[in-house]
């Protein structure tokens, strides 16, 4: 029996045969695609269901006609096109951002419990935003991005410091702690910022619980650059990610450059973490439950430990899970609303304690 691309070839009395047989590479390709078109169509129901639900409920019909321009009623083509929309797009593209950001940084420390918030990356933007409203007076998103970036980059080079010290050099228990302790320290400095100057607290207030309220396009269009930037570097960084999986020495014989590697998702991790907590705020565990998460979908796939399959559905996934907390805060007290960040510290406290417990962290 000899083979060819198509399959076995087997003899018969009539000659050659070539038997067909299903590619294992089609099916391993097959199988992750699906993974990823089922998080999209969760995450277009949920788009819909943004747009539709809130203190004044539009029926999907309506919410379809004022997208197209063909409203009936002006005051519901006000209200989908002004408030929801830029809402729900807010939701799309820092939900994306955190959860790649995430999934990135407990790929690059190997470390589960890696994540911005719990890391002091989003701990370190939302200190450098604050600083820069009472000390200069900035109140644009253009203006404080850039403090948010290199708050966000500061506070990650000192938990890696941090966590560096004492025997055994870094671990996951150790870069948790690290992250912890400095999110506090950050979050204490910010605390006592915003209660000495009122125009701080004012603007402070709900921007720290994490809401997606109160913005509109443009401050989606200042945003974009640097989150579009972040995404492709994450993206390129995937097959290398691999390889840094199966340990630094083998990636480093399989040609990665390890170090390069690193600081390509670091630069990633900060373009996304900071534009996203520039504008929503610093909303923790996002990073942290969405990857987990994603290998659920990737596991059905025979994908689990592949991050070019993880890296987009974390992408789809984390938007998913901000875009249902922003809903369910609308639906819970209305006309009042809870804020997208509360909803999600409420799913995402519980996920970390039995991760942790789950993992039987001993170094604790």
């Amino acid at each position: 029996m000899t083979g060819t691309p198509n399959g076995p070839v087997t003899e018969t009395p009539n000659g050659p045969v070539t038997v067909k047989s299903n590619s294992p590479v089609t099916g391993t390709v097959r199988r992750p695609l699906a993974a990823l078109v089922a998080a999209l169509g969760v995450l277009a129901v949920l788009c819909l269901l943004s747009l539709a639900l809130g203190a004044r409920q539009i029926p999907p019909g309506q919410v379809l006609e004022a997208l197209s321009g063909h409203a009936r009623d002006a005051g519901v083509e006000n209200i989908v096109w002004s408030v929801r929309v830029p809402r729900t797009l807010l939701g799309l593209l820092a939900g994306a951002a955190l959860g790649l950001s995430g999934a990135l940084m407990q790929a690059l420390t190997r470390n589960p419990l890696a994540d911005p918030g719990l890391l002091g990356v989003s701990a370190g933007a939302a200190f450098a935003v604050v600083l820069s409203v009472a000390l200069l007076g900035i109140a644009t998103i253009a203006g404080f991005i850039w403090f948010a970036f290199a708050g966000a980059l500061t506070a990650s080079v000192v938990v890696y410091l941090l966590s560096g010290l004492g025997p055994g050099g870094t671990t996951p228990v150790k870069l948790a702690l690290a992250g912890v302790a400095v999110t506090f320290m950050l979050s204490s400095l910010t605390s006592a910022i915003v209660l000495i100057d009122p125009e701080s607290l004012n603007r402070y207030r709900f921007w720290s619980a994490g809401s997606l309220a109160g913005q509109n396009t443009q401050v989606l269009l200042q945003i974009l650059p640097f989150l579009a930037a972040g995404t492709l570097l994450a993206l390129a960084s995937a097959p290398a990610l691999n390889s840094i999986a199966l340990g630094d020495d083998i990636a480093t014989a399989l040609g990665r450059r390890v170090g390069l590697v690193r600081f390509q998702g670091a630069v990633a991790v900060t373009l996304l973490t900071g534009g996203a907590v520039a504008v929503i705020g610093p909303v923790v565990f996002v990073g942290l439950v969405v990857p987990h998460v994603a290998r659920v979908f990737a596991r059905y796939g025979g994908a689990e430990t592949d991050h070019r399959w993880l890296l987009p559905l974390s992408m789809l996934l984390a938007p998913c899970l901000l875009l249902a907390a922003d809903i369910a805060g609308r639906m819970i007290a209305p006309p009042a609303e809870i804020q997208a960040g509360l909803i999600v510290a409420f799913i995402g406290g519980p996920f970390f304690v039995a991760l942790v417990r789950r993992r039987r962290l001993a170094e604790i």
